[in-house]
Order: C-alpha cells, then sequence, then structure tokens
C-alpha cells in the first residue's frame, strides 16, 4: 500500500508537469538549450521498503562458514521453533515486531546533459542519506528475542539518464546505474547468558534505477520530480555468538562452542519519491 501510495502521487505530479511547462515558455528564453550541459542539484523526498514476509535469521553452528544449520537444544528439538518475524521484535515469545522504519531523504548531486535535438543523454553523480531502516527478528524457546537492524549511514550513486524533451521547457527521463551504501548494522537481544560480538558499519554495493520529469522555471533553475529504486547488497554483516555464563548444553555452544548468525535476505531494497531542485550552469 505505502509503495502504491507513492506512485500515484508520482503519477498526479507527473501529469501536471506538461502544463507547468507551457507557462515557463517565451519571455525570450532560448529553449533549445535547455537541458544542455553541467548543473548541481539538491534534493529530498521519502523512502519506503517493501515486505520481507520471508526474511529470516540463518544459522553457522559448527563454524564451518556455511549458513542454514538448525540451532537444536541439548534435547534435539528445534531452539528457534516460535519462528522469525519482518521488523524489531517488541517481546521475547510472542513472535510480535514493529514494521520496518520507512523516512525521509536528501541527497545533492552534480551531471552533465548534452541535448541534441529533442533528445538528451548525460550523467549523474549523487550523495546523501535515507532514514530508513531495515530489522528482522528471530524468536528462540528460551524464550529470547534477536533482532538485527540496519540503515545507511550514508549512500552515493553514479547513474546514466536518457529522456526526451517535447519543448516547453520539459524532460522526461530513465536513469540507471551502480549503487553503494555505508550500512550501520546493530545487534539487540534480550538472552543474557551468552556473549555476543558484530562488525558493526558494513559496504553495500548494487544498483539504481527509475526515470522522472523536470522542467525549467528559469534560464537556470529547474525543478524535478523523480521515482527511484534502490537495491544493494551486504553479505559481511556477522554476529559471533560465545559462551557469556552460559553452560556447554547452551544451544549456540553444542556443536563448535559458538554459532555465527546473520540475515538470509542480504539485499536491502527501497522505493524512494524524490523532488529535485537545479541550477544549470
Amino acid at each position: 500500500m505505502k509503495f502504491a501510495s507513492l506512485l500515484a502521487a508520482a503519477a498526479v505530479s507527473a501529469l501536471a508537469v506538461p502544463a507547468m511547462a507551457q507557462d515557463t515558455t517565451g519571455g525570450g528564453r532560448d529553449i533549445s538549450q535547455d537541458f544542455n550541459g553541467p548543473y548541481i542539484a539538491l534534493g529530498g523526498g521519502y523512502t519506503v521498503q517493501g515486505n520481507d514476509r520471508r526474511e529470516t535469521l540463518v544459522f553457522d553452528n559448527d563454524l564451518d562458514g556455511t549458513y542454514g544449520d538448525t540451532v537444536n537444544t541439548s534435547g534435539g528439538a528445534n531452539a528457534f521453533s516460535p519462528g522469525f518475524c519482518n521488523g524489531a521484535a517488541t517481546g521475547t515469545a510472542n513472535r510480535a515486531c514493529r514494521n520496518d522504519k520507512d523516512g525521509a531523504e536528501y541527497f545533492a548531486r552534480v551531471g552533465y546533459d548534452r541535448r541534441m535535438g529533442n533528445f538528451v543523454v548525460g550523467a549523474v553523480l549523487e550523495g546523501g542519506r535515507s532514514e530508513a531502516r531495515d530489522s528482522v527478528s528471530g524468536f528462540s524457546t528460551t524464550p529470547a528475542a534477536y533482532t538485527m537492524s540496519r540503515e545507511a549511514d550514508y549512500q552515493a550513486g553514479a547513474r546514466l539518464r536518457a529522456g526526451y524533451t517535447p519543448g516547453g521547457g520539459a524532460l522526461f527521463y530513465v536513469t540507471g546505474g551502480g549503487a553503494y551504501a555505508r550500512l550501520d548494522n546493530k545487534f539487540v537481544t534480550t538472552n543474557t547468558a551468552n556473549s555476543f560480538a558484530d562488525n558493526g558499519k558494513t559496504n553495500a554495493w548494487g544498483y539504481s534505477a527509475g526515470g522522472g520529469a523536470e522542467i525549467m522555471v528559469t534560464n537556470n533553475i529547474g525543478l524535478g520530480l523523480e521515482y527511484l529504486y534502490t537495491d544493494v547488497k551486504d553479505k559481511d554483516y556477522t554476529v559471533n555468538v560465545g559462551p557469556g555464563t552460559a553452560p556447554a548444553t547452551n544451544p549456540f555452544l553444542i556443536e563448535a562452542g559458538g554459532t555465527d548468525i546473520q540475515r538470509s535476505d542480504p539485499h536491502f531494497r527501497t522505493h524512494s519519491i524524490r523532488g529535485t531542485v537545479s541550477f544549470r550552469f
């Protein structure tokens, strides 16, 4: 529903662009030079995430580097039989979780466009931050809850874009390219017996793709609306479970004296609707 609402808002705004562009013609401005040359831009918007309903925690309890093991109690029962949920745990044994956090985003970019008649091609370098947070939780029979969360300290992207301008100071375009995020990972648990250590911040790489519209409101200033899908992947974040004060019969310790935990899905996927203000040289 959140994603559908964003698309609806984008569609309404995009339909309004041609009418706005008609008001920007005339006045002695050479519209044949619109969207041609270097520019800088500032932008902001809102980021939402899809539902990762099948995401879980995965375990390596023999420490052989392969995940997908079952953590069993000394009696042979699955210690995580209560299951998992998408989001941050609100309790211990009830499998209740808060939804993933959506949030605002803000960024700056530099770009260059080359206009060839009604067609425009260009490149964009961008950096910024989103407040979105993605979590997954697991529940053990202890009972105890275990939550992994991640959000981006900052993000960057390098994309190409290609578009069409029908005249009147309007441009419609598609864009795509590489994406990077410096992820801030956190682990929280109600288990007070074992010890837990993690590697904190990690690097995630992937891609972004989307499209948008832009209008020139003066010779140098443009306003834009853009949708962007981003998918970055991080396979490095790991939580190492140690003995702490737990006995050797503790489920995390039975196989090899410890267990490593990761997320089942290393992908961090977001949908963004963003507005931009650009200044062209």
